[in-house]
C-alpha cells in the first residue's frame, strides 16, 4: 500500500540547490520533489539554444543526483513531440504542476520563491495553497531590501554596497573599516589593453558534455531548431562539481588581472578575465558566499590585489543583490517604465549580427555562438546603441532574457531597464551611461576593422554611436539639464553650431530610418 505523500517540493529551473529551504524538513519517506521541462519556459521569449540547454542539462543533473540520494523525483521530461498545447490552454509550469498536484493528492505543496515574478504567480494560480519560502540563497533578503530603501530618500548601489560590506564582515578591518582604507577601486580598475592587446589570457576551464547533456543538446538543436544561437561551443557547468570547479579556476587564473581590465574588450576574446560564473550561480549550483569567499581568500593569501578582489566582490555582494532587491520592490510595475518614451523597435540583426557597425557585429556574433557577453560588451556596446537609438525598452529586455545564458528576470530585468536603458528615470543608476563611439575606441580594438570613424559625427563614414550620442543629447536635453552627474555633456552641446546640430539632427533620423 502506498504511503499518502505528505509534501511535494518544487525545484525550478534555477534552484538546484539541495540546501534550499524547500528542503527544510525533507524526509525522503514522506516527501518527494517536482521538477518539470515544458516548452513554454524555452518560447516566452525567443531564446538562444544555450540558454534552453543549460537550463535543461542543469536540471537533468541535478534530478540524477536527488534520485542517487534515494529521493523520490516526479520528473517530466520534454521531448521532440511534446505538445505545446493551444493558444487558450497553453502548457506551462503552471498547468503542469495543477496536474500533478492533482494525481499525487500532497498534503502540501512548497517551493522557495521563484526568481520571476511570471513565474510565481503562474504558481500560485496553479496550487492556490502554495507555501512560498524565502531565497536564502541571496545574502539581503526582501524584507532587509524594504528596510534599507525606507531609510534613503534616493537608491544608490554604492551606499547599499556598504552597508552589505559591513553587515557581513566582508573586506573589512579590525575596526570595522574597509580594507586598504578604501571602499571602492573603480579607478584602477579601467584599464585597457593598449595597441598590443591583451596578450595570451588563460582560457577559462570547459566541461565536454557528457551522455545526459549530449541527449539535451540533440534535444534542443531538433526541437528548437528555429531558435537563435549555436551549440557548438556548449562547454559550460551543468554541475555543482563542475561549478566549483569553474570557480577554482577563475580564482588562480584570472582574478588577479580581472579588475584592471574588466572593461576592456577584444576582438575574438570573449572572455579575457571575466569569471564565466554567472550562469552556476543563477542556477544555483554556486552559493554567492562561497564565490566571495573564495575570492577574499586569494587576497588574504596574496595570490590577487585588492582592487582585483574588491571590484569583483562588488559585483557579487554588491551589484547582484542589488539588482534582484530592485526587481522584487517594483515588480510588476516596473517592467512598464519607460521614462524616456523610447518606441523604436530593435533592429532585426541583433538576432543576426548583420550589420556594418563592426563593434556590434563583434558583440552579437560573439552573443550567438556563446551565449555570452561580459557587463561592458552588454552595457557600453548592445545596450548603448539600443539606448542611443530609442528602442523601446521592453523589446530590449526581452532580448537580453532570451541571448543570454545566465538571464534570469530578477537579475537581468533591472540591468536593462535601469542600468541600461535609464528607462526607470534614474531610480537604480544615477545617469544614462551614455557615450560616443570613441569611448568603445578607448576600450577595444573593435574599431580597427570599421569603416566608420569614431571622431565623426555627421558625413558618410561617420560613426553612428557618435551621431546618435548627439542627437540623444539634444532630444532629452531638459531632462538630462537636471542630472548633476550629465550637466558637463549637455554642456558641451554649446560648442556645435546650430548648422551642426541640425546636420545631426538629419544624420539621426535617417539612421533611425534606416536601422529600425
Amino acid at each position: 500500500m502506498n504511503r499518502p505523500l505528505r509534501q511535494l517540493v518544487v525545484v525550478l529551473g534555477d534552484q538546484l540547490d539541495p540546501n534550499s529551504a524547500a528542503f527544510d524538513g525533507f524526509d525522503p519517506q514522506h516527501d518527494a520533489v517536482w521538477m518539470a521541462e515544458v516548452p513554454a519556459e524555452a518560447e516566452y521569449v525567443w531564446s538562444h539554444k544555450a540558454r534552453i540547454a543549460i537550463f535543461l542539462a542543469a536540471m537533468r543533473h541535478f534530478r540524477d543526483a536527488l534520485r542517487a540520494r534515494g529521493i523520490t523525483v516526479h520528473y517530466r521530461e520534454l521531448t521532440m513531440d511534446d505538445p505545446t498545447g493551444s493558444q487558450h490552454q497553453p502548457v506551462t509550469l503552471g498547468t503542469v504542476l495543477a496536474e500533478s498536484v492533482r494525481r499525487l493528492q500532497p498534503q502540501r505543496v512548497v517551493v522557495v520563491e521563484p526568481g520571476e515574478w511570471r513565474v510565481r504567480e503562474q504558481l500560485r494560480a496553479a496550487v492556490p495553497a502554495l507555501e512560498i519560502r524565502p531565497d536564502r540563497h541571496f545574502y539581503c533578503s526582501r524584507e532587509e531590501f524594504a528596510e534599507h530603501v525606507a531609510t534613503r530618500r534616493q537608491l544608490r548601489l554604492e551606499f547599499f554596497y556598504r552597508e552589505m560590506r559591513q553587515r557581513h564582515r566582508v573586506l573589512l578591518d579590525a575596526k570595522g573599516q574597509p580594507v586598504g582604507g578604501r571602499w571602492n577601486y573603480d579607478a584602477e580598475n579601467r584599464a585597457a589593453f593598449g595597441r598590443h592587446g591583451p596578450g595570451l589570457v588563460p582560457r577559462p576551464v570547459g566541461f565536454a558534455p557528457d551522455e545526459t547533456t549530449r541527449a539535451v543538446l540533440d534535444l534542443v538543436q531538433q526541437r528548437f531548431a528555429s531558435h537563435p544561437g549555436s551549440l557548438a561551443r556548449f562547454d559550460w557547468p551543468v554541475t555543482r562539481t563542475q561549478a566549483q570547479e569553474a570557480l577554482a579556476d577563475f580564482v588562480h587564473n584570472r582574478l588577479p588581472l580581472f579588475g584592471r581590465y574588466q572593461d576592456a574588450m577584444w576582438q575574438r576574446q570573449p572572455f579575457l578575465y571575466h569569471s564565466r560564473l554567472s550562469a552556476a550561480l543563477n542556477l544555483k549550483l554556486l552559493n554567492p558566499r562561497e564565490v566571495v569567499e573564495a575570492a577574499v581568500d586569494a587576497y588574504t593569501r596574496g595570490a590577487a590585489p585588492l582592487a582585483s578582489v574588491e571590484g569583483f566582490v562588488r559585483q557579487i555582494l554588491g551589484w547582484r543583490e542589488y539588482v534582484r532587491g530592485i526587481y522584487w520592490h517594483y515588480m510588476p510595475e516596473y517592467l512598464n517604465r519607460n521614462a524616456l518614451g523610447a518606441s523604436a523597435p530593435l533592429p532585426k540583426w541583433y538576432w543576426t549580427a548583420e550589420t556594418e557597425m563592426n563593434c556590434l557585429r563583434e558583440v552579437v556574433s560573439q552573443t550567438l555562438e556563446y551565449g555570452f557577453a561580459h557587463h561592458i560588451q552588454r552595457l557600453m556596446v548592445t545596450g548603448l546603441y539600443a539606448l542611443l537609438l530609442g528602442v523601446n525598452p521592453v523589446e530590449v529586455h526581452r532580448w537580453y532574457l532570451a541571448v543570454y545564458v545566465d538571464a534570469v528576470e530578477w537579475v537581468e530585468l533591472p540591468n536593462v531597464l535601469g542600468m541600461s536603458q535609464f528607462a526607470d528615470g534614474g531610480l537604480m543608476a544615477s545617469k544614462p551611461y551614455v557615450a560616443t563611439g570613441k569611448y568603445i575606441q578607448r576600450m577595444s580594438n573593435y574599431c580597427d576593422g570599421c569603416r566608420y570613424r569614431p571622431d565623426k559625427a555627421t558625413g558618410p563614414d561617420a560613426c553612428p554611436f557618435t551621431t546618435l550620442y548627439w542627437d540623444f543629447l539634444m532630444r532629452h536635453r531638459k531632462l538630462l539639464e537636471r542630472n548633476q552627474r550629465m550637466a558637463l555633456q549637455v554642456q558641451n552641446l554649446e560648442r556645435l553650431t546650430s548648422g551642426e546640430r541640425a546636420a545631426i539632427r538629419r544624420q539621426a533620423d535617417a539612421l533611425r530610418h534606416r536601422m529600425t
